[in-house]
């Protein structure tokens, strides 16, 4: 008789300050439940001293080690698409990549961000309010978040950035892909807030990294809704803050665990098993 072959792969995380990252965990439990034999490594630019204008040297030297794909993360989203040779039709349209296939030779890059926030925000938030949303970020991650939420149905969506012009850029991208709703770039923080329903937080703040709140506490009423990207920690400041002023609120860990999701079916060509990913993610998160 003889042993049943164990297919292997290899994959790897891109982005800065990555240590703490469970998507590694959650793509090898995976694929062992799956009989895949799954290596997933970490390459964190501040381990290697490394910035964006390191990502050709650092695709090649995956690509050369045979790694089937590359999920990219902050600050990587939108440099990363520069070194590659072709998109998907969401990755094109947001101009923001999260997953890099390398394949007989060829760079294919994806966006599941954007999926993966709709299916957590579906999930956590069914009944949420989509008349109007602030959101704060409109770097690779605020793109997707973005995207998920018009998609879902909301009907104006006010975009602020520290970088002013990162804001307008996204509002006047998405604008003709959902003429139906209204996208601007905010001015006035505390009068979008006292007209919106809901806040979509999109920046690093809150990351173990960059400690702290990404507004003034008292702009939160508990008519607002509160959905967070950061996942590392669970509770974030602001999602503290906001429970404790009676908000609805929505952690980073539906849009860790869907990216990944459909990140895996990418790299893998096997069909996840989201139930038993969640379920591990929050057995490593609880």
């Amino acid at each position: 008789m003889t042993d049943t072959l164990v297919r292997s792969l290899k994959a790897g995380l891109i982005g800065s300050g990555i240590q703490a990252s469970l998507t590694p965990a959650m793509h090898v439990a995976e694929g062992a439940a799956q009989g895949l034999r799954y290596e997933y490594e970490l390459i964190d630019l501040n381990a290697l001293g490394a910035t964006e204008n390191d990502l050709p040297h650092l695709i090649a030297d995956a690509e050369r080690r045979g790694l089937a794909g590359l999920n990219i993360t902050h600050p990587c989203k939108q440099a990363i698409i520069s070194f590659l040779d072709e998109l998907s039709p969401d990755a094109r349209r947001l101009g923001a990549v999260n997953t890099v296939v390398l394949k007989g030779g060829r760079r294919y890059g994806h966006n599941t961000d954007w999926w993966g926030f709709a299916e957590g925000f579906r999930r956590g938030l069914p009944d949420a309010d989509l008349a109007s949303a602030v959101q704060l970020g409109a770097g690779g991650a605020g793109v997707a978040t973005a995207y998920a939420a018009l998609s879902l149905g909301l009907r104006r969506l006010t975009v602020f950035d520290r970088e002013p012009e990162r804001a307008q850029s996204l509002a006047e991208m998405l604008s003709p892909i959902f003429p139906e709703a209204d996208i601007v770039a905010g001015t006035d923080l505390a009068a979008a807030m006292r007209d919106a329903s809901g806040l979509i937080h999109a920046t690093p703040t809150g990351m173990t990294k960059y400690p702290g709140l990404p507004l003034d506490a008292e702009l939160l009423d508990e008519r607002h809704w509160v959905a967070e990207i950061v996942y590392f920690p669970l509770e974030t400041a602001l999602l503290r803050e906001a429970r404790r002023r009676g908000c609805r609120t929505l952690d980073g860990g539906g849009m860790a665990v869907f990216q990944a999701v459909g990140a895996f079916r990418l790299f893998t060509g096997l069909e996840p098993d989201a139930a038993r990913m969640l379920g591990h993610f929050r057995a490593l998160t609880g």
